[in-house]
Order: structure tokens, then sequence, then C-alpha cells
């Protein structure tokens, strides 16, 4: 798309995908963590391209986020998206599905833990259950890949340097969010963090003021605030 804008002298913004890192530290308000977690990763069915699909926790957090997620994942309501009680639909189409699948299917083979879903829901339809991995390792394909779907990978992490090096180990710069109470923290990570958009406490929080975009492979130029006026 670049090069054909090139062609003719077009301007041209892409915002495209992105694997997002969402860090949650251990002094941070677990349950809204989880839910701040859990919605930035199944809204939409994970057909979203800021969805936090990393997600590091730390260390002396990591079991308890893990059980309190897995809990939540496994509530989860999924089913026909015009019933109000559902909470998660279908994906967009058969070959999202299949690609999905074949995901969750790489995140078995290379030896992360499934721990939630991982399965087709029902016996009809594009439905995913909700899936998390836990002990993801940094080198496997649902680390690196962005999957467009309801799967989860938790990572845990030990220091602020460490989770900085690996939250930005990624050709992908879309988003990120930070989970704390400590504003030093907070702070130091936003700044640290290679993304267009760095959450604290909250995910998917948009403003028409703000400019949106990312770095790297997530795209070139910004959409909404005075930015997104400067490509017309």
């Amino acid at each position: 798309m670049q090069d054909a804008a090139t062609s003719n002298l077009k301007r041209v913004t892409l915002e495209l995908g992105g694997k997002s890192p969402n860090i949650i530290f251990a002094d941070a308000d677990m349950d809204a963590a989880i839910a701040g977690a859990h919605f930035g990763l199944f809204f939409n069915q994970g057909q979203c391209c800021c969805a936090g699909s990393r997600v590091f926790v730390e260390r002396s957090a990591y079991d308890e986020f893990l059980e309190k997620s897995v809990r939540a994942a496994k509530e989860r309501v999924v089913g026909d998206p015009f019933n109000k009680g559902t909470q998660q639909g279908p994906q967009v189409s058969q070959e999202q599905f299949d690609t999905v699948m074949g995901f969750v299917n790489s995140g078995i083979h290379e030896g992360a833990r499934l721990v939630a879903g991982g399965g087709r829901f029902g016996n009809k339809g594009y439905f995913v259950e909700p899936t998390v991995f836990a002990d993801v390792s940094d080198d496997m394909t649902i680390a690196r890949e962005e999957i467009f779907g309801p799967v989860m990978s938790v990572m845990p992490f030990d220091t602020i340097e460490e989770v900085i090096q690996r939250a930005n180990n990624s050709k992908y710069g879309l988003a990120a969010a930070v989970w704390t109470q400590n504003i030093n923290t907070a702070h130091k990570v936003a700044h640290a963090v290679r993304a267009g958009s760095v959450w604290v406490n909250c995910f998917d929080a948009f403003d028409a003021a703000a400019p949106f975009g990312g770095f790297k492979m997530s795209g070139q130029g910004r959409e909404l605030g005075p930015y997104g006026l400067q490509q017309y």
C-alpha cells in the first residue's frame, strides 16, 4: 500500500497490526487489572488491532492473576451476539476461525500451558472458546504473531527493566498498558515502552483529541487529534 501511494505521491496513514503488552505489577488493584486484561484481549472476540495479547504479570502476583483470570475466561458467555447476555460472539469468517485455531495448536505444540479454552465452542459457526495460555515464552509463535482472536498469553516477570525489554522485543508497537499504584513505575514504563498509546490502569481508553497510531510494523502516521488532520 505504501509503495502504491508513493508511485503517485499520495500521503498515506497506515494503522496496522499489533502485539500489545499489558504489564501488571503486584501492587496493582488485581481485580481491576484482571477485568481490564480481559476486556483488553477478549473485546470484539480478540479482533482488535491493539488487543493486549501479551500479558506480563509480576511473579509474586502471577498465581493469583492466573487463577482468577482462568475463572473469568471459563465464565465468559459465548453465543449469539444478538442476545443481551452474550459477552463473546463468533470470529468474522471461516478463514479467521481456522487461523485462530492454528495459533492455539501452535501454542500447545511449542509447550505453552493451556489453562482455559483451546477449542471450538458449539458445533456450528465460527465460535472459539476464550483461551488462556500460561508460562508462555517470548520466542513462541503465540507471543510473537498477531492472532486476532480470543487467545491470551500470560507470562511472569521479575524486574521493571526486564519487562520493559521484553515488551519492546516485538516487531509491533501499537499500544501497551501498565497496571500499578506507583506513579513513578507508571511513568517509567510509559516512557520506555515503544508504543503509540500507553494506558495506565485501563485499556482501550480513547479520546478524539488524542492521536492514535503505532511504531515499527504497526504503521505510520496518526489518526485523531490535530495530527490526524495533517495528512489532508
